[in-house]
């Protein structure tokens, strides 16, 4: 069964790939790794209100781990949970089980080392954490990752200076405030486009 690819072969690495890319930096945003008894949980909790997303995101998972997650609406708020159980997933990801908070996150090397790979990590740091709201009576644009963790903040800082933007950083956010590079940062990462969903 584990031949015909029926059952997957946890021990296998992980492709590295756009998709990896893209679920690494969602998890790091909106993911949580849960250890069990037996096996590990990945969990991404995302809004009702984005379904593109969440149907985006099961859609990956599946790519990057040849088995379809569950999607299931949490019945006490507007949350929709995509999971999937399967062993050593910590490891596979590089990503630590449990809070991460006060942890140290770096992006993998691999990551770093290819733009395409970034860009696509970025993305999904921001369709999990990020917002973009313009107040046109003072025409001031606010392109956000907000997140409580320091190091991963300086992860987000470090990649939008790589790509040639100025961020501004703040305790708990780092953010793009010029018109231009809001936009152009959009268009750069695609940010709320999903595609074939």
């Amino acid at each position: 069964m584990r031949r015909k690819g029926l059952i997957p072969n946890v021990n296998k690495p992980l492709v590295q790939n756009s998709d990896l890319a893209f679920l690494i930096g969602m998890i790091l945003g909106d993911g949580n790794i849960g250890k069990m008894a037996r096996t590990e949980c990945l969990k991404i909790t995302l809004g009702t209100d984005k379904p593109k997303l969440w149907k985006y995101v099961a859609k990956i998972v599946k790519n990057v781990f040849a088995k379809n997650p569950s999607v299931n609406k949490r019945s006490n708020s507007n949350c929709i949970d995509v999971k999937i159980y399967q062993n050593r997933l910590s490891h596979r990801l590089g990503i630590s089980s449990g809070a991460r908070r006060e942890k140290p996150i770096k992006l993998p090397k691999w990551i770093w080392k290819n733009e395409t790979y970034l860009k696509q990590a970025v993305k999904g740091l921001f369709e999990a954490e990020g917002s973009f709201s313009i107040h046109k009576k003072t025409y001031t644009y606010n392109l956000s990752f907000s997140n409580l963790n320091v190091s991963l903040l300086d992860e987000v800082q470090g990649a939008l200076t790589y790509f040639g933007f100025h961020p501004e950083r703040r305790s708990n956010a780092v953010r793009l405030r010029k018109k231009t590079e809001a936009f152009k940062f959009i268009d750069l990462i695609r940010f709320r486009k999903y595609p074939l969903v």
